[in-house]
């Protein structure tokens, strides 16, 4: 507690709003995820559009119904919120075998990424990422500004 006697010193002030600053601008780089890039065994958004269109792989959005709601789902992909207790197990009942090729996306690949990390420990062996995400990332524009087509949830 401050004591009304002892003024709060121009450096304190000063660090503490630097340390606001900076800690707001750290939060915003990791929101926007700038720092990702498509590595092996990621996707571009066209990448996965094309996959989805020859039947190569099953892209799931795991974003929240909101998201879905407020953006549109990318064309051909299943919906599947990721909160779901459950998440493991009803993606294998819909694609059924652990081998087939899965993609993920959400907003700007930061759920993606770690879902495919639990994914591959759970034992699904075919698991890529979209981490451009559907507003994009530092791996990409992302699905929206590329004009990739939407469907509504």
């Amino acid at each position: 507690m401050l004591s009304t006697s002892q003024p709060i010193g121009r450096r304190a002030v000063l660090f503490g709003g630097a340390a606001a600053v900076g800690g707001g601008v750290w939060a915003s780089l990791r929101w926007f995820n700038t720092g990702a890039e498509v590595a092996a065994g990621d996707l571009t958004a066209p990448e996965a559009l094309e996959g989805v269109r020859s039947d190569a792989l099953v892209l799931v959005d795991i974003r929240r119904p909101d998201e879905w709601a407020a953006t549109g789902v990318p064309e051909g992909a299943l919906t599947l919120d990721m909160r779901r207790a459950d998440f493991g197990e009803a993606l294998q009942a819909v694609v059924g075998d652990p081998n087939t090729p899965i993609a993920l996306i959400c907003a700007r690949g930061i759920r993606s990424r770690a879902m495919a990390n639990q994914l591959r420990q759970d034992g699904f062996t075919h698991i890529l990422d979209v981490p451009e995400g559907m507003l994009g990332s530092g791996a990409g524009p992302g699905w929206l500004a590329r004009g990739l087509p939407v469907t509504p949830p």
